[in-house]
């Protein structure tokens, strides 16, 4: 894939750089909306750049066949989101919790131009795809599954953007932060055969949109959308098109999801939710002093369950037969319900 020549000489201008000697396409933007790309740049204090070349007219197709007004109008709002995250929000985070910083946003028209650091140059040159099991008939490093460190760095990122957002609000922002938020997914929910997750599906969204404490989530916070040091000791994220208000449980399950099989999660999630409380109990203790750590987890941990129950009624309506609907995910469900069940007995 080529970009635009004129995209090309729009970066090298915002960079104040001689020109674009290179590019290296990193991944077209998902359902055709543009593309994601590493410009090398000559005479410039940057060596190199990621740009996010956003083209907003609806396309044609979708790769899993949801092509509608109401998926379209959310991934119009989500890009919005995320120019005004980089813009107002990203360059504030702290270094536990790295973002790429933005240099430069433009939009006109139908096009968008945002310019980011390239954390590889900043020493975040690891990534991997999120875990899934396929036949490995492809190169083996494409899905190497991340180390137990690699994945408590994760959780630790999370728990410091959690801890120094708590309580901040969405402005500019979704209001419900997460791609599968019920309010933006009405389609998937009439798809849904699993009568008895439909018919709750109300009661979980509103159990975790009215939990007693929030804070911003990253929304989309999937193994793939980590980058981490050689060593694999810091991590930063990429991505906020889906950044804003909620539980912080939201995105831990998503973190889990995409980088501990399910067959193990039974064994391996005790011990990394107890990492992740951890370090949300350290973040909050230096960030929010006025806070007691205890009762954010008291008030957290009970709706893992229920987090996971949110993503699986998405997942289920949205693509029945996904390998993320699973015997794990099932009992989780199932328990999220009994437990809403009773409590609502209990009033």
């Amino acid at each position: 894939m080529s970009i635009p020549t004129d995209v090309l000489q729009a970066v090298a201008k915002a960079i104040a750089a001689d020109h674009v000697v290179s590019t290296e396409l990193i991944q077209p933007l998902w359902g055709g909306y543009g593309e994601l790309f590493r410009a090398t740049l000559s005479g410039s204090l940057h060596t190199s750049v990621i740009v996010k070349h956003i083209k907003l007219p609806q396309p044609k197709g979708h790769p899993r066949g949801w092509n509608t007004s109401q998926s379209h109008q959310r991934k119009l709002t989500s890009y919005q989101v995320e120019l005004y995250w980089y813009q107002h929000y990203a360059n504030d985070c702290l270094p536990q919790c790295s973002v790429p910083k933005c240099l430069y946003v433009n939009q006109q028209d139908d096009e968008i131009l945002l310019i980011m650091e390239d954390l590889a140059t900043l020493g975040f040159t690891q990534t991997f795809t999120s875990f899934e099991p396929k036949p490995i008939q492809y190169k083996q490093t494409l899905y190497k599954q991340a180390s137990h460190e690699q994945i408590e760095a994760c959780l630790s990122w999370l728990a410091y953007f959690h801890a120094q957002h708590l309580s901040v609000e969405p402005h500019g922002l979704w209001e419900c932060g997460s791609y599968w938020h019920l309010a933006t997914r009405p389609d998937e929910l009439v798809k849904l055969t699993d009568v008895p997750l439909q018919q709750a599906a109300k009661l979980i969204d509103h159990t975790l949109q009215q939990c007693q404490f929030q804070t911003l989530i990253h929304g989309d916070a999937k193994l793939a959308n980590f980058c981490f040091t050689a060593t694999g000791e810091h991590v930063a994220a990429v991505d906020f098109q889906y950044v804003g208000k909620g539980c912080g449980m939201k995105d831990v399950i998503l973190l889990l999801s995409s980088c501990v099989p399910h067959q193990q999660c039974d064994e391996a999630v005790p011990e990394l939710l107890n990492y992740y409380f951890k370090q949300l109990q350290q973040a909050l203790t230096v960030l929010q002093s006025d806070i007691n750590p205890q009762t954010v987890e008291d008030a957290w941990r009970p709706l893992y369950c229920v987090a996971w129950a949110d993503f699986q009624r998405f997942m289920k309506g949205w693509s029945p037969t996904h390998w993320k609907i699973n015997h794990y995910t099932e009992a989780l469900t199932q328990q999220a319900l009994a437990q809403l069940n009773s409590a609502e007995q209990g009033q």
